[in-house]
């Protein structure tokens, strides 16, 4: 059933995205599996451990994350497909770990914030990037950016679908709970190099196959959008995507890069730690809100195209 509420969720969160009266009222899944983590992290962390008790207790960490996880959406699931019409219930509660609309807003924000002022730009990059702002100019604020979406494009969207296409409500929810994860505890600093090593080794285990699709998606999206070139997409994604340290981020951002004509990468600042990426293809690095735009135009072109292939798999398994 779920190959089925996959494009009708993909539907319905486009065009709706997760309403602001309802994060106001209760949050956001992923908030909650945010507040459980930093929950754990609390009581599991602690100064004096050894690396290698980190390391256990960050495993412990992540067990605890997504047996509760898992535990509540086979039990929301069942539940679901015991009531009439339940499929649209099951929709609804996947359409919060999709992020298509959330995300074109906030990088359409930057651009917008660019045509005001540097300053208001660094603000509203903030809100999408961990690099520090303060050291980013025009051209900087653009390409982080740019970067943000194309990543955010596999991570945000396309792997979400892929695991709920896969194993519904609970293969998206748990996605959501491992990628959150990393994004909290999965740094490579002092305190969670070791703690969060598992979270980091999930996430990229399950982004394996969404990135690589992710810069399928984009290729195609680019016979469809004016000025941007499947052949220097598809030539940049497999000659640069490996050179990142991520084994699954160069995919997207080097698809894009080579599909816009941008060079994207290259150095930047966390917590006034410069640490210095490769550069993902060959061609414009002044990028402005402009730039921002077209490759707005791709992701939104990338978003038919999944939404498409979405309904010809729930299609072929209807008439199959």
């Amino acid at each position: 059933m779920h190959i089925f509420i996959a494009p009708l969720a993909l539907i319905l969160e486009r065009w709706q995205g997760y309403p602001p009266r309802l994060l106001a009222q209760i949050g956001h899944p992923v908030m909650w599996i945010g507040k459980l983590l930093s929950w754990l992290e609390s009581r599991l962390w602690k100064e004096e451990q050894s690396p290698e008790q980190r390391r256990v207790r960050g495993m412990v960490t992540m067990v605890l994350v997504l047996g509760t996880t898992l535990i509540v959406t086979l039990m929301v699931r069942n539940i679901v497909h015991r009531i009439p019409l339940g499929w649209v219930l099951e929709i609804l509660l996947a359409t919060p770990f999709l992020a298509q609309k959330e995300l074109g807003r906030a990088v359409q924000a930057v651009a917008d914030a660019l045509l005001t002022s540097l300053e208001a730009g660094r603000e509203a990059v903030s809100q999408i990037v961990g690099r520090d702002p303060q050291q980013l100019d025009t051209a900087g604020v653009s390409r982080a950016a740019v970067e943000t979406l194309a990543e955010s494009t596999s991570d945000g969207v396309v792997a979400p679908w892929f695991w709920l296409v896969l194993l519904g409500l609970p293969g998206i929810a748990l996605y959501k709970a491992i990628n959150t994860a990393d994004s909290m505890i999965g740094h490579k600093n002092e305190r969670y190099a070791d703690f969060g090593w598992a979270a980091a080794r999930l996430d990229d285990l399950v982004n394996l196959v969404p990135a690589r699709l992710t810069a399928v998606l984009v290729t195609i999206a680019c016979f469809f959008v004016p000025g941007a070139s499947p052949s220097r997409a598809w030539q940049a994604a497999t000659r640069d995507a490996m050179k990142h340290r991520s084994p699954n981020s160069g995919w997207p951002e080097a698809t894009f890069a080579g599909a816009l004509g941008f060079s994207l990468g290259g150095p930047r600042s966390y917590d006034g730690e410069v640490v210095d990426l490769p550069i993902m293809g060959e061609g414009e690095t002044k990028l402005g809100p402009y730039h921002i735009t077209r490759a707005l135009t791709l992701y939104r072109m990338t978003l038919n195209v999944l939404l498409s292939v979405s309904a010809l798999l729930a299609l072929s398994i209807a008439l199959g």
